[in-house]
């Protein structure tokens, strides 16, 4: 049985039948009419190939159980399935449950792994296939993927270069699986880390981090995902592309120090900001010269870190305590679902 969403739950689809696996059924989600759908449906693809699909809700109601049992399936696999599957559930594939995670664990546990590795600049991650268990992506190790991060890729172009590394890992793995034989090891978690949801708001530029930091922000959440976003006096800016400047200025963070045709150049901790395409809620996105001109910005001028009125600064990307999965504001253009108790792919887009 396959349990999945998105491009990968296609790649793990097709990867099963290619490796002359049996799909009795497929579990997945309806689009979200707010979100940015930029990947194929599962559910179209098996309806094609005349494999039943169901939408469940709530994967603790006891039909979810019960189909299951009825279906009797050797595995489960999870490809990026949004909702927590629990340990009744899983213990009902007696070959084995598996979940196709993005990032090389035990790092990068639970929600948002692709947008995570961008917001703390790290230099690598991959996609890793685990056995499910009660606690989210913590199952022993089957096998894993690496993937170098380039300091120019997004959120979007990340997650196509784990596309085809999927592929690789699954052609590797899924034979030994059919076979018996694939390696198990245990994963430690205390050398990993471990990363809940975050809330909308804290897309908030602050304009006191350095540079890098801001642009690692920025490439996180761009199209298809919300958007980084700052404000210019009472005025909510999304901040679509912008790229850190190595140039000293002696100005308070969010200082406009130019504005000229290749965007809008504004102060960070160490060095600056060039802001290059941005858009008002609701507005066409421009190019931030054109914005610039439009609203009269002028050098000396500031972007605010902060929405008028008193707020509390996010104070950045901080490794989650506990395996709590609420949703992410990295879901594209809507939060991800509520948790459930059991076993979550981690995946929120």
């Amino acid at each position: 049985m396959v349990a999945g969403y998105h491009t990968m739950g296609c790649l793990g689809f097709d990867a099963l039948l290619r490796h002359g696996f049996e799909v009795v059924a497929v579990l997945t989600h309806r689009d979200n009419p707010h979100e940015e759908v930029w990947w194929p449906s599962l559910a179209d693809r098996a309806t094609a190939r005349g494999i039943p699909v169901h939408h469940p809700e709530d994967m603790r109601d006891p039909g979810i159980v019960e189909l299951m049992a009825s279906l009797a399936p050797d595995f489960l696999f999870s490809f990026y399935f949004r909702y927590m599957i629990p340990s009744r559930v899983l213990d009902l594939a007696p070959r084995g449950a598996f979940n196709l995670h993005g990032s090389l664990l035990p790092r990068y546990r639970g929600r948002a792994p692709v947008n995570w590795v961008l917001v703390n600049g790290e230099h690598e991650t991959g996609v890793s296939l685990h056995h499910m268990v009660a606690r989210p992506d913590a199952g022993d190790l089957v096998d894993q993927e690496c993937v170098e991060i380039a300091f120019e890729d997004t959120a979007y172009t990340l997650y196509c270069k784990l596309e085809p590394a999927a592929v690789r890992l699954l052609d590797r793995a899924l034979p030994r699986l059919a076979a018996g034989t694939a390696p198990r090891v245990p994963l430690d978690l205390a050398a990993g880390s471990y990363f809940g949801g975050r809330k909308p708001a804290d897309g908030l530029v602050d304009w006191s981090w350095p540079a890098v930091r801001i642009y690692n922000l920025v490439r996180a959440v761009t199209h298809p995902y919300p958007g980084a976003f700052t404000f210019a006096g009472e005025r909510q800016v999304l901040v679509w592309w912008a790229l850190p400047i190595d140039q000293a200025h002696g100005q308070a963070p969010g200082t406009i120090l130019a504005t000229d045709r290749e965007g809008i150049l504004v102060a960070a901790e160490d060095g600056a900001v060039r802001i290059v395409t941005v858009q008002l809620p609701g507005e066409p996105e421009l190019p931030a010269a054109s914005f610039a001109s439009l609203l009269g910005l002028r050098p000396g001028d500031r972007f605010s870190a902060c929405p008028p009125g008193p707020r509390t600064p996010d104070p950045g990307p901080q490794p989650s305590a506990g395996p709590s999965v609420a949703g992410s504001s990295f879901a594209p253009r809507t939060p991800a679902p509520s948790s459930q108790q059991g076993q979550t792919s981690g995946e929120s887009s």
